[in-house]
């Protein structure tokens, strides 16, 4: 039976419930079919709770009902009125939906409730539907509910490398997941700043590599980048022994949520190498972040590591990084060049594949699959490897054109370490701007996408590096609500999904769990995007032409914008500068641009705008002339402005210009460079 025929099927019943509108907007995320009553069960007495499932199962599903908010006694039948019945069975009405083993049919009518999946798992889900449902109505209100997960991988990235999380933080964290169906908790173990997890076989990961003298991973990258022994005076960090990994792995399983643990290779090892220097590629300095590939020593490491890894985490998937290996040291790597050779291998990219197969085929062996990031294409992919797609969607595409799984988290909607908000009003971060209506309005398989590809995105996920995060305040803050936005992605079809009705369910969820003492962003109180880009500006200069003088000060190829009009577009930049609007110049002179008014014209102002963002290397100009010609070859100068730029934290932005009275036709504005290396970034030259 498919979606429609199940749309159909409900409809039929649809006379015998009277929906409100509100009632109809209370499930997050969105179920797949829902017909809402105006009736409710009597829960004053209490319920009867009557569950049919596997023992381990049955454990996980009463411990849940606890969170309904309803008084419960077991039974040991079902009864007919006053109860909630949980059955594990099969469900003719999920037949035909793509991920009916965590769908589930949900009946609440004024004699009790009834909720029954083919797993436990599905269970659990109507579960969390039947609490939200209570928790927002104050009772139990009449429907019948057919839903199922649109994608089987629905995820969040938690970074404790850069800066260490404890285990009582990310159980906060895999409940909030599981109240908004979120399966799959990655948990990013290991990266330079620190090394997370016990490993026996090579103690000195913990003992030396989790730990530094600088708390905020700012100051250490910016710094000497040293590691110190555990019990230094002044040391940060930490780690999950074995037996805390253990405990989460269970506590995540109570909560039918995997836990998946990267542990990254080759790159990104700067602390691996800090503690066994051995691994170095020897011709270069010490400061490296890969692993050399040449020495067997590396992967006698690596091996032992993942057979520790295996034995905590029971995951299918183990997640091996593979992303932003630099291979320079490689090319001058005595040992790495041997391996080259031996192995036949053309390139430095290939030797990065040749670990990635070796690394999969150690852990085939094993019965698991590797995911990597999409780098591992490069090179030639791993026979089994799952792909996650991170620096846009094409390497996503491209493995699963190949036959390959993927799973989509693109940068440019799933990063969530951007601001969600105005950036001067929130903490400092990495910079640009995310904002939850963009994070929603992410499709991962568009029906442009040829369905051979579709079928190979088994899921999604939003990924939290914690560079710019020291506290957990501060990372609850970046993760909630932008994680639920990527939980309705992932579960909810696209004919489901309405941004005004979600981000109502939102701000009710943000508010509950600020009750419950998490740290969310304040939605109800956002201020919202930049109010200049909100609509197209009116001035003289809108579609006039533009001329670049130099190609030292052409804007650079990423940030073109919308090419040579962008400056006369009459559209102004948002929050961001990777926001196609923002035009990025990285030439060591800065903007030098000639308007031509098409003929002479009276102005009395002209301007325009400048970012700063010093995390990203964006910063403002320290001088700006602006001069008027009426010929083209002889210019007067309107206005020198002279600006000491500043390192700061937050984002900033400043207009430069001039107000008078000119007659001129072209008008050369020029901005300079300061001092600090970057870009310089504009998005108008207003002229009125």
């Amino acid at each position: 039976m498919r979606i429609r025929d199940i749309i159909t099927l409900v409809c039929a019943f649809a006379m015998l419930f009277v929906g409100s509108a509100e009632a109809q907007n209370i499930i997050t995320p969105a179920p797949s079919v829902a017909v809402w009553g105006d009736e409710a069960v009597d829960v004053h007495k209490g319920l009867k709770l009557y569950i049919e499932a596997p023992e381990q199962d049955a454990a996980r599903l009463e411990a849940a009902t606890m969170d309904v908010g309803v008084e419960l006694r077991s039974v040991s039948r079902p009864a007919r009125r006053g109860f909630i019945n949980l059955l594990v069975t099969d469900v003719d009405e999920l037949k035909g939906m793509v991920n009916a083993e965590e769908g589930y049919v949900m009946d609440i009518t004024p004699a009790g409730v009834s909720i029954k999946a083919p797993t436990a798992a599905g269970i659990y889900y109507g579960l969390q539907s039947l609490r939200q449902i209570y928790a927002t109505e104050g009772e139990l209100v009449s429907c019948h509910i057919v839903d199922a997960p649109r994608f089987g991988y629905r995820g969040i990235l938690i970074d404790i490398s850069r800066h260490f999380r404890t285990k009582e933080f990310l159980k906060r964290q895999i409940d909030a997941m599981a109240e908004v169906k979120m399966n799959r908790l990655h948990l990013h173990l290991t990266d330079a700043a620190g090394w997370r997890l016990e490993v026996e076989s090579y103690p000195r990961l913990t003992s030396y590599a989790a730990w530094r003298v600088p708390h905020t991973w700012k100051e250490w990258w910016y710094g000497e980048r040293r590691h110190v022994e555990e019990g230094t005076e002044g040391a940060y960090g930490g780690y999950l022994t074995k037996d805390d990994a253990r405990e989460l792995v269970a506590y995540a399983a109570d909560r039918y949520i995997t836990i998946i643990p990267e542990i990254e290779m080759p790159g990104h090892s700067d602390e691996v190498l800090a503690a066994y220097p051995e691994l170095r590629c020897t011709q270069l300095p010490e400061r490296q972040g890969d692993l050399c590939i040449g020495k067997e020593a590396t992967f006698e490491m690596m091996q032992a590591i993942l057979d520790e890894v295996i034995d905590i985490f029971p995951s299918e998937y183990i997640h091996i990084g593979g992303d932003e290996a630099g291979k320079s040291s490689w090319k001058e790597c005595d040992d790495c060049r041997r391996r080259m050779q031996q192995e036949g291998l053309e390139d430095v990219d290939e030797l990065q594949s040749y670990m990635i197969h070796r690394i999969e085929e150690y852990l085939n062996a094993r019965g698991r699959q590797i995911i990597g990031w999409d780098e591992i294409l490069q090179g030639g992919l791993a026979p089994n490897a799952t792909v996650m797609s991170w620096r846009g969607e094409e390497g996503g595409i491209a493995a699963a054109a190949a036959g390959h799984d993927a799973i989509m988290s693109p940068h440019g909607y799933c990063y969530i370490d951007a601001p969600q908000d105005a950036p001067y009003s929130q903490p400092e971060s990495i910079g640009g701007y995310l904002p939850l209506d963009k994070v929603y309005s992410y499709e991962p398989t568009p029906a442009s996408m040829d369905a051979t590809v579709r079928d190979h995105i088994i899921g999604v996920q939003a990924n939290l590096w914690a560079e710019f995060i020291p506290t957990d305040e501060h990372y609850e803050h970046m993760l909630w609500p932008r994680a639920i936005a990527v939980a309705e992605i992932g579960w909810s079809e696209p004919e489901n999904r309405d941004f005004t009705l979600f981000r109502e369910r939102a701000v009710r969820i943000v508010d509950n769990m600020l009750e419950r003492g998490y740290t969310p962003f304040d939605l109800k109180n956002e201020i919202g995007n930049r109010p200049e880009s909100l609509q197209p500006v009116e001035h003289l200069a809108v579609g006039k032409s533009v001329s670049y003088l130099y190609p030292s000060f052409y804007y650079a190829p990423q940030y073109a914008a919308n090419g040579d009009a962008t400056l006369t577009d009459g559209l102004r930049g948002t929050w961001t500068y990777a926001d196609k609007r923002w035009q990025g110049f990285l030439g060591r002179g800065g903007v030098d641009v000639v308007v031509d008014m098409g003929e002479v014209t009276h102005i009395e102002s002209i301007a325009a705008d400048f970012m700063q963002i010093c995390g990203p290397g964006v910063f403002m100009p320290c001088r700006v002339e602006i001069w008027g010609s009426v010929d083209g070859e002889n210019f007067e100068l309107l206005t020198d402005i002279e600006h000491e730029v500043v390192v700061d934290e937050l984002p900033s932005f400043k207009s430069f210009g001039w107000e008078g009275s000119a007659d001129v036709r072209y008008i050369r504005y020029k901005a300079h460079r300061s001092k600090y290396s970057g870009f310089l970034f504009t998005d108008e030259i207003i002229i009125k």
